[in-house]
């Protein structure tokens, strides 16, 4: 009995694995005869702004206590002393933007010891504008691709958008993904960069606000609200703003001398607010010249001011700048109407030519 019953459980099974054999070479034989369809193509996603709430409300709170904390100080409610220690914060901050983390680690514009990256990072943080390994990666990017998708503050989008809008809406997902492109190499073996980065959220809390607003306190009796409200809040919120010019503002309004095939423009209010970054149509030509203009105007270039100082006592060398010959060649070549021309973020992109650099003038030279 066992020996039929497993016989007919063998037989079973050979018939249905005939069965299956039959359907599967049917099959077959269908999908041989159906037609071919041509492979569709795939469907673009079309991308939808989408409102990052805690970041609107975040600006409305701190725009609403940078008011209240300008009218304190302007209405002698404050000591004079905390408005001046305001300024000098202000500029602390600025400075470490636009000479750290813009024209040293975005555009490898010039070289820095040691001491002067600890104080650019130190300034830089004060700011609170991201990271200096965000911040470069964004503006990279922002170079390579400029008012286009993979731009953070594209300015083909309108003055607000490329002002802060930006940064009330989710990135584009080109901004992402172009980013992870940009070599980065150059800030992951810097130490001072990476330190930075990985303590950033527990010093920005004390070194860009507490710090800051505890020093007029201690030094001569400034209440600590109304110095939090100028020297933390109010201050903060102008450096914002002044930064923010440079991607709107100088990408809008102003002359384009040097090529007028791109957005950035000359525009010289931005330039004073901004610490010398609204020579904007030049940086964008040579993004590579510590100066970021033309002329080493110190009066509308503090920065270029303080990274001179800086050379002069040794703590910055190998600085880049166009000589006219590459100037009138460049402005010469992108003067008409082509609109043929190659984007570097700064010194060192691969698409930069071996005749820029080579006729590109290097002063305070140290092969360190």
């Amino acid at each position: 009995m066992a020996t039929s019953t497993t016989f007919a459980q063998i037989w079973s099974g050979v018939q249905v694995e005939c069965d299956d054999t039959k359907r599967i070479a049917s099959a077959r034989t269908a999908v041989h005869h159906r037609p071919q369809q041509a492979p569709q193509p795939a469907k673009k996603l079309r991308y939808r702004w989408q409102i990052v709430w805690r970041n609107v409300i975040a600006f409305a709170i701190l725009h609403t206590a940078a008011v209240y904390g300008l009218y304190l100080g302007l209405s002698g409610y404050m000591y004079f002393k905390t408005i001046i220690f305001m300024n000098l914060i202000g500029w602390c901050s600025g400075l470490g933007i636009t000479v750290g983390a813009h024209r040293l680690w975005a555009h490898r514009c010039y070289t820095a010891r040691l001491p002067m990256r600890i104080l650019l990072a130190l300034f830089q943080t004060l700011a609170f504008q991201n990271h200096i390994y965000e911040w470069v990666r964004d503006h990279r990017v922002h170079h390579k691709f400029t008012d286009t998708d993979a731009d953070p503050h594209n300015s083909l989008r309108g003055f607000f958008f490329s002002h802060m809008g930006w940064l009330m809406v989710r990135k584009h997902p080109d901004v992402p993904g172009k980013g992870k492109e940009v070599d980065m190499r150059d800030l992951e073996a810097d130490p001072v960069v990476m330190w930075q980065k990985k303590y950033y959220l527990w010093l920005i809390p004390f070194v860009t606000f507490l710090i800051p607003s505890l020093i007029p306190y201690w030094c001569w009796g400034e209440p600590f609200w109304y110095s939090f409200l100028l020297v933390g809040i109010t201050r903060y919120m102008i450096s914002l703003h002044c930064t923010w010019l440079v991607n709107s503002a100088a990408h809008i309004w102003g002359t384009k001398p040097y090529d007028k095939t791109i957005t950035p423009t000359e525009n010289p209010t931005v330039a004073f607010l901004a610490f010398g970054e609204g020579w904007h149509n030049y940086h964008h030509t040579f993004p590579w010249d510590y100066k970021a203009a033309e002329l080493g105007n110190y009066w509308l270039n503090v920065s270029t001011a303080f990274i001179d100082v800086c050379a002069r006592l040794g703590l910055a060398y190998n600085l880049k700048t166009a000589n006219p010959s590459l100037v009138l060649k460049r402005s010469q070549r992108t003067g008409d109407d082509t609109n043929k021309r190659v984007e570097v973020w700064g010194w060192g992109d691969t698409d930069m030519t071996e005749d820029d650099k080579l006729i590109a003038e290097i002063s305070r030279k140290n092969d360190d």
